[in-house]
């Protein structure tokens, strides 16, 4: 067929695609979908459950299927999961043009129905992903962060951010969960855990995970010291470096007896001098947070009444002590 034929073929398809009502749409995906089970009976795992991700039940179910043993998950929590929008499937995250390069194989220039496997899930039809598939897909998005990195050219759009800050989340969560089913896996504890345990594990990780991302210091913070030093403020994450010294000071040091010293333990510097993460993030969230978060306001609250740094910095010091006797004044006025 020449191209101009192909061409009007093309268009066609496309009128009669309009042409279509949703319902009749829908009928015809679900038979597409049948169709490649070869006309077969839409397959029924015997095993079905529910996973929990980020405080979302996740109908999950394990299918055995010509000696073949899928594990999979209901591809409409997946979308919730990982976009925040259960409505329609992936295709258009997966078919955006700046992330090309960084599909999965198996996903690229194929539609839903071709993605996915479709099974009766008590009664109901659902088109389901393979469990691998949540890895992949999410992986796209830190393929494209680390291309970044490298390359110092951008590639996420303003909208993709938050994606790929929920696609890391979710993989380092999956990451430490798979870990201990390995080991449960090795030494024969998988047989006596109880059945909830692992899923109350990945619930805790997920937690911590996700108050990784938490913004424990608020901006005022940040704009109380700026205008103590008469330094102009021009928005968040634009400080001098010298404020992180003032966190460790002011915050820190005065936390708790050694919170300071293991802080700096546990979040060493690499050897560029950087640490992999902020210190808050090694706080527990019951009893570390809670503490952070009473202390920050208290700071922010005398800042308020101060119009110059050195008399703040020194009433700060008579009323928030600092519990670790080796950390010398270094701000004090002069």
């Amino acid at each position: 067929m020449n191209e101009e034929g192909s061409n009007k073929q093309s268009k066609g398809g496309i009128a009669r695609k309009e042409a279509l009502t949703k319902e009749q749409r829908s009928d015809i995906a679900k038979r597409a979908a049948e169709s490649r089970w070869g006309g077969k009976k839409t397959p029924k795992p015997k095993h079905i459950g529910t996973l929990k991700i980020l405080d979302k039940e996740i109908p999950c179910a394990v299918l055995e299927i010509d000696g073949q043993v899928k594990r999979l998950i209901v591809q409409r929590e997946v979308v919730g999961l990982i976009t925040g929008n259960k409505k329609g499937g992936l295709d258009r995250y997966l078919a955006a043009r700046n992330l090309q390069e960084f599909v999965p194989k198996k996903f690229k220039g194929k539609s839903l129905d071709q993605a996915t496997i479709l099974v009766d899930m008590g009664g109901r039809k659902a088109q389901t992903y393979e469990g691998e598939d949540i890895v992949d897909i999410v992986g796209m998005y830190l393929d494209a962060r680390k291309h970044e990195r490298i390359t110092k050219e951008k590639v996420l759009l303003p909208s993709q951010e938050h994606l790929a800050d929920q696609a890391e989340i979710i993989v380092k969560s999956l990451a430490k969960v798979g870990i201990a089913g390995l080991i449960d896996e090795a030494t024969g504890y998988q047989y006596v855990r109880e059945k909830d345990a692992l899923q109350a594990y990945l619930e805790k990780v997920i937690k911590k995970e996700i108050a990784a991302w938490v913004q424990m210091f608020p901006d005022e913070f940040f704009q109380q010291i700026h205008r103590l030093h008469k330094w102009p403020w021009s928005g968040p994450g634009k400080s001098p470096s010298v404020v992180g010294k003032y966190i460790n000071d002011l915050v820190y040091s005065r936390l708790g007896p050694r919170i300071l010293e293991e802080l700096r333990k546990v979040n060493p510097k690499n050897e560029k001098g950087n640490r992999s993460s902020k210190h808050h993030q090694w706080l527990t969230e019951d009893v570390g947070h809670p503490m952070l978060a009473q202390h920050l306001y208290s700071l922010i609250t005398l800042m308020r009444g101060y119009d110059k740094w050195g008399e703040f910095y020194k009433f700060a010091n008579r009323i928030y002590p600092k519990y670790d006797e080796k950390q010398m004044d270094l701000f004090l006025p002069s």
